[in-house]
């Protein structure tokens, strides 16, 4: 849907706006809040703008009257997605959502559908007011001066990612989804949480794959952590390395930030094991973070989906995890065992109802999928949403720094006792795709 708006177009608009990072937008009709930009039902995303919609159809205008900014509001039926040219950086994102005459539900995500608001309802007449933190990059890897000095070699499928687009792209979703006002406003003082990983860490664009990294937001409270996921699928620490990825985070990353690690599946693939490279970069990672004033957190990667005959999780990871682990101690690093988390979560669902939480769909369930789907390694956005839990859970119960920054939308979780897909909320976007992630 997004691919009328052009690599070069949108690096114009980037350029044009590079140095304007805060926008007042009030959605709605023809009355607009001093100091406010009008956003109706027919602002379609525009290159000299520099903002708007990526598709109007279906958009409706609607004004009660009475208070400017919050007595009118756009919605649709189906999800809608805003999106303004702005520099790379974190920003607070401040949101009115509801109706003053109606009731509302809505569901917010970001770029490749990283969860930040999740079903928020008002009742008849209430406006709610909503604040999220968001990240937003791009591939250049810059001097102090601004010049560029490297870039992140990015893959032909990842050119059409929405976090690498140079745009802020905002999902609005759910049954019946208002938007009164957007206010975008830079954050420099936010702790930043830099994921590394592969397509089990990936914010993931299409329905119905998922990970871990997209849902992590939706856990820390806005304005004090924001979290930068820079994984991808097929990755391995070596390739993280050859294509730039780290050397951008490297690039980024500050005193007082984050970096998690987990890597391993893609690690494992035939020629590698713990000994060529994997002990040896994890170190170095580790090192060089601390000596930014950073610090590493390593995440053992979770199970796959295979059980032996009496119902118990099969090591399918070699020795990644057991070398992960050893090297946190030898280290003196935190370490979240998502490997021991998964194979509790996974065994106390079984084996046909752990399928709820991968990638298993009968054919024709997505558009251009003839064929079944059924993979063992990539979940789906109810699987994404407890693992993320996991490693959560890992942070309280370790009673690590990052625990006084957890949201009160985390309760606490018991693996043994997974949530029921039944209660499990997820709108679908509109981007679906039955193509594999890379890596296994």
């Amino acid at each position: 849907m997004k691919n009328w708006i052009s690599l070069l177009t949108v690096l114009f608009c980037a350029t044009i706006f590079a140095q304007q990072t805060t926008f007042k937008f009030d959605f709605g009709g023809k009355r607009v809040e001093k100091d406010f930009i009008s956003i109706t039902s027919t602002s379609k995303f525009d290159k000299k703008l520099g903002y708007g919609f990526m598709d109007i159809s279906g958009l409706k205008s609607v004004d009660n009257g009475g208070n400017a900014l919050t007595g009118d509001f756009i919605i649709s039926e189906k999800p809608f997605y805003f999106s303004v040219a702005i520099p790379e950086g974190n920003y607070n994102i401040t949101l009115n959502l509801g109706d003053s005459k109606g009731s509302s539900e809505t569901t917010v995500r970001v770029e490749n559908r990283r969860l930040m608001l999740n079903d928020i309802k008002t009742k008849k007449g209430e406006i709610v007011q909503k604040q999220i933190t968001v990240y937003v990059k791009d591939s250049i890897i810059r001097n102090q001066d601004g010049t560029q000095i490297g870039i992140v070699k990015l893959k032909p499928r990842e050119r059409k990612y929405l976090h690498w687009d140079n745009l802020l792209t905002i999902e609005f979703n759910d049954k019946a989804p208002k938007v009164c006002s957007i206010i975008i406003q830079p954050n420099k003082t936010a702790k930043t949480i830099y994921l590394t990983g592969d397509s089990t860490v990936v914010d993931a664009q299409y329905e119905p794959w998922a990970s871990w990294g997209q849902m992590l937001p939706y856990f820390f409270v806005p304005n004090e952590v924001v979290i930068a996921n820079y994984a991808e699928s097929g990755e391995t620490l070596k390739a993280f390395e050859d294509r730039h990825r780290i050397d951008k985070i490297w690039n980024k990353i500050k005193s007082g930030d984050y970096l998690f690690i987990q890597f391993g599946h893609n690690d494992q693939k035939a020629g590698n094991s713990t000994k060529s490279g994997y002990r040896k970069r994890l170190k170095e990672w580790i090192l060089k973070a601390k000596e930014l004033g950073a610090t590493p957190v390593l995440v053992t990667s979770m199970n796959r989906r295979v059980f032996d005959e009496n119902n118990k999780i099969v090591n399918t990871l070699d020795d990644f995890p057991d070398a992960m682990r050893e090297i946190a101690k030898e280290e003196n690093v935190d370490l979240i065992d998502l490997n021991t988390l998964s194979k509790t979560l996974f065994e106390a669902m079984g084996p046909e109802k752990a399928k709820k939480a991968f990638v298993h769909y009968p054919a024709n369930s997505y558009p251009n999928q003839p064929t079944v789907l059924a993979d063992d390694t990539h979940f789906n956005t109810y699987g994404a949403f407890e693992l993320a839990k996991c490693v959560v859970k890992s942070i309280v119960d370790q009673n690590l720094p990052l625990k006084k920054y957890i949201s009160t939308n985390y309760k606490n979780f018991n693996p043994n006792k997974p949530d029921k897909i039944e209660d499990f909320h997820w709108p679908e976007s509109v981007f679906m795709e039955s193509l594999k992630p890379d890596g296994n």
